[in-house]
């Protein structure tokens, strides 16, 4: 094989194409987040859990009273699932009703919220105006006090 290479010869690998290691003391690049997604409100109310996730919080107890050894996340979630899974419809339906509750009570607060966002920071803006005249006449009132207290101690002198 004259001119060509042969199946040994190793291959030096592109430096770009490596695989940095932990121990290296590269940095990951941090990811961007994407353009149309709109950042989260915190004061947005939170979805309502299921009837499932009810049921869980009571488990989560019940579970840790019987397995207080056991820690695992996982195993809670498997016996729970297990526990879900053999309930009548009957034994089911007060965490049904209790999610249907927390339901009711998340539409009505994002009904609230909605209407606050469409009301838009015209509104906000005017409450803080309000708030702000309202401590200025408070603070010109206790002004006014000190520039009288002031007077009547220079008549003292």
């Amino acid at each position: 094989m004259k001119g060509g290479k042969s199946k040994t010869e190793t291959k030096k690998a592109d430096p770009k194409l490596s695989v940095n290691k932990k121990g290296s003391g590269a940095t990951k690049p941090t990811r961007k987040p994407a353009k149309g997604k709109a950042a989260k409100d915190p004061n947005k109310p939170k979805r309502p859990a299921s009837a499932f996730f009810v049921f869980m919080e009571e488990f989560r107890k019940q579970f840790s009273k019987e397995n207080p050894d056991n820690k695992a996340v996982s195993a809670v979630g498997k016996a729970a699932g297990a526990k879900w899974k053999s309930l009548s419809e009957a034994e089911k339906a007060p965490y049904v009703a209790k999610a249907e509750k927390r339901k009711v009570e998340y539409e009505k607060n994002m009904r609230a919220y909605n209407n606050k966002q469409a009301a838009g920071p015209a509104a906000a803006e005017e409450e803080e105006e309000s708030e702000k005249s309202i401590s200025e006449v408070n603070d010109e009132d206790d002004g006014d006090d000190d520039d009288e207290s002031d007077e009547d101690e220079d008549d003292d002198e």
